[in-house]
């Protein structure tokens, strides 16, 4: 398939409306069309077995990347890894770091670590942020309690949506492990915006107990404090 077929294809499937939505929540470089994910997911199934002619077309496109992105993600780990540095610079936004979840790396968590590691100094902010949602989506075991805690301490988290992905971790080991969760709140080294967040999303959560959040609510850092 060419390049204008595959836009063609795209565009088929485009719901003006849809794109008007998605352009107030998605801030991105990239045009959007206003196809729906599943579309797009069932588009991507198509092209495991061409993934280098998807992956030579240009970057125009917001729903081109994310099909990028979806067939890389189904890759086996080998093949992923070797993909992986060639299309993350493709990430511009929240909904592309979000969605790009390798289906691979179940039982390749320690193999991968050191990859996340780079991650977390690199400055791009949506390196930082797949770094955390990635912790998120694998990590948050009794055994990588401590990387994560590692990686927290090393992030910078002030732009935002590294902020954000990182408040979301912490609420993450808060409901699964709340003793830890604690620990890296009375830590100290999160910023107050991250920290009170985190606590936030945490009491959002159906499966922390109500004395849980009112201890949590009692733990948010005054904004004359830090």
């Amino acid at each position: 398939m060419k390049y204008t077929e595959f836009v063609a294809q795209l565009r088929g499937y485009a719901e003006e409306e849809f794109a008007e939505f998605q352009r107030r929540l998605i801030f991105t470089e990239y045009e959007i069309l206003g196809v729906r994910t599943p579309k797009l997911r069932e588009l991507a199934k198509a092209w495991k077995k061409d993934v280098q002619t998807l992956l030579a077309f240009p970057n125009e496109y917001y729903e081109a990347v994310f099909v990028k992105l979806t067939v890389v993600a189904s890759l086996g780990y080998g093949e992923f890894t070797k993909t992986f540095k060639r299309v993350l610079p493709l990430i511009d936004n929240w909904a592309l770091c979000d969605s790009f979840r390798p289906k691979s790396l179940k039982g390749k968590e320690k193999e991968f670590l050191p990859i996340l590691r780079g991650l977390l100094n690199r400055t791009g902010e949506y390196e930082r942020r797949y770094a955390l949602v990635t912790l998120l989506a694998y990590y948050v075991k009794e055994e990588y309690l401590s990387e994560i805690e590692r990686a927290l301490r090393q992030v910078n988290t002030e732009p935002y949506y590294v902020h954000m992905a990182a408040a979301w971790l912490v609420a993450e080991v808060l409901v699964k492990y709340y003793d830890f969760g604690v620990k890296l709140l009375n830590a100290g080294f999160l910023d107050a915006k991250t920290h009170n967040k985190a606590i936030a999303k945490a009491r959002e959560s159906y499966r922390v107990t109500q004395e849980k959040k009112a201890n949590l609510n009692a733990m948010k850092i005054k904004k004359d404090k830090r």
